[in-house]
């Protein structure tokens, strides 16, 4: 498949770098709206129910055949957010003829506000939730949990063996980490399968974290289906640390740094 909503993403124009919505705007495709609107219609279900139909027809049109889960109409009058299997989320207009990528941003009141940052939120929550604990590796929080954080990681990653090189550190500023499985190259792929197969994944973690070569008889695993997770969440690199309210902080952060990012001070 070559289609992909964030493949290609539109540089911020050098005016935008010196305009105050630059703390807002990322580059991408851009759609501005003036504050206060809002779609309330009695009929949005049956709305949703269109848009998703006909942007599954259009889609497969032409020859993309991922299935469309939802679409939630936004605070832009006509503008649906829409979930789709193996697609980061996105924005389509109400016939369902075009994908919109990058932010929504309201305008009108005392600042700026992204409103397409709650929505990546949202879809980043409920998904997260909805992974069962026994398909991560997970370090508890020491003492009361202040906060929980999933990472998606890799064992050849750099950032992630010097996030996980602080664990002792991040456990005990109370916050639980999460770990999904986020192999960024193919060869890195049986090292993570390695590791879920593991009678102790969190030791066995700990080994590849160390540079240690994995071992274990194969087994059947979550690493592909969080691999799919993380690309319909838009994770492009690892460490990739999401809150659960679905909010990205961002990659490898001192642990601090992480703390205060998610608000276990």
């Amino acid at each position: 498949m070559s289609f992909s909503p964030f493949s290609k993403a539109i540089p911020t124009a050098d005016k935008f770098s010196r305009n105050p919505l630059s703390r807002v705007i990322m580059g991408a495709l851009l759609v501005i709206v003036a504050a206060g609107c809002s779609n309330n219609s009695a009929d949005a279900t049956n709305s949703n129910a269109s848009v998703v139909t006909a942007l599954q027809a259009n889609l497969n049109a032409s020859g993309i055949e991922e299935k469309i889960v939802s679409a939630v109409p936004t605070d832009m009058d006509g503008i649906y957010w829409v979930t789709a299997e193996g697609l980061p989320a996105f924005f389509t207009d109400k016939s369902g003829k075009h994908i919109i990528q990058g932010q929504i941003i309201a305008v009108g009141d005392a600042a700026p506000v992204d409103i397409s940052a709650a929505l990546v939120a949202s879809t980043a929550q409920e998904a997260l939730k909805a992974v069962d604990k026994k398909e991560m590796v997970i370090y508890p929080a020491k003492g009361t949990t202040k906060a929980v954080v999933y990472a998606f990681t890799d064992a050849d990653c750099g950032y992630c063996r010097k996030l996980h090189s602080e664990m002792d550190d991040i456990n005990a500023r109370g916050i639980e980490v999460r770990y999904l499985a986020w192999p960024r190259g193919q060869e890195s792929v049986p090292k993570m399968e390695a590791i879920w197969c593991s009678q102790d994944r969190k030791a066995a973690m700990n080994q590849a974290k160390m540079g240690t070569n994995v071992q274990a008889p194969s087994c059947a695993n979550p690493v592909q289906a969080h691999m799919a997770l993380g690309s319909r969440l838009g994770v492009r690199g690892t460490p990739a640390i999401f809150t659960e309210a679905g909010e990205q902080v961002g990659g490898y952060l001192p642990a601090a740094e992480l703390a205060q990012a998610v608000g276990a001070i």
